[in-house]
């Protein structure tokens, strides 16, 4: 009978082990995603006062091109939109620090962001611009010696530029809605942002005869969300391809911007 109940108590034992390794295999299977659709709504962080990709309308509610995105993305995955408004340079600490899903916030795919977070295939295209008033002789990068040029912290602009204008001194605002009041009540005269972001400050501000100077680049737009999480990445990829072959991506982005997506991007 002792035996027996020893072997009863190796069983139980290794029953236990068993539901406990499957538990293990279920968590680790787990995803972000699955989350997601239990929680039954994605939040997805949103750079506010970026003319054209996110902004407030008339009615002061969010509008833009990351604004649609995020709505017709949210739609096709079944669950409620819930909008998380931040600064350009909280993109990627807002999404580290587990307080979105993920960020749709004209956030170029560069290596170094790769290294901390995961992006979809490209969404949309961003260009890079420095502009200033019609009196200053900016041609090129050296023109910028000597020169105070404003630009939006913690974004592509602050990156290139500061590698390209070393003899510049860089002025940095935590968004793009304050480096547009900077440019437009005359703080500074020269700028690095965006053609949009341009068009607001010629509109807002016309005596001022600001202008494209150069062209700096043009990147690719992806959405971003935390590494390790294969199933949400795989399921934001197959959205954005889909919409892209479909054309749903690029009808937005011309709402907003007046253009087509290059058919690099357009390929999905």
């Amino acid at each position: 009978m002792e035996t027996a109940l020893k072997t009863n108590r190796f069983i139980m034992r290794g029953c236990v082990a068993a539901l406990l390794l499957a538990g293990v295999a279920h968590s680790a299977m787990a995803d972000q995603l699955d989350d997601i659709k239990k929680a039954g709504k994605i939040r997805v962080a949103i750079a506010m006062g970026t003319p054209l990709f996110s902004y407030a309308d008339a009615n002061l509610q969010p509008a833009g091109s990351d604004v649609d995105t995020a709505a017709a993305l949210a739609k096709d995955l079944g669950v409620k939109l819930e909008l998380v408004q931040i600064t350009n340079a909280a993109r990627v600490p807002t999404l580290q620090a587990k307080r979105a899903d993920l960020v749709i916030a004209d956030l170029s795919i560069t290596p170094e962001r790769a290294k901390v977070v995961d992006f979809s295939i490209p969404y949309a295209v961003i260009t890079i611009i420095v502009g200033g008033t019609k009196n200053q002789k900016v041609k090129n990068y050296d023109d910028l010696n000597g020169k105070t040029i404003g630009l939006t912290r913690a974004t592509v602009n602050d990156t290139i530029t500061t590698q390209m204008a070393k003899g510049a001194q860089i002025q940095r605002y935590e968004d793009d809605a304050t480096l547009i009041t900077s440019v437009v009540t005359g703080q500074v005269d020269v700028f690095s942002s965006t053609p949009s972001n341009l068009a607001e400050m010629v509109k807002r501000a016309p005596n001022r005869e600001l202008e494209l100077k150069f062209p700096q680049k043009d990147f690719d737009l992806g959405i971003a969300m935390n590494k390790d999480e294969p199933k949400l990445k795989e399921w934001v990829n197959n959205w954005v391809s889909t919409n892209q072959k479909s054309g749903m991506l690029n009808t937005i982005y011309k709402k907003y911007h007046g253009r087509d997506l290059p058919a690099s991007v357009t390929k999905g």
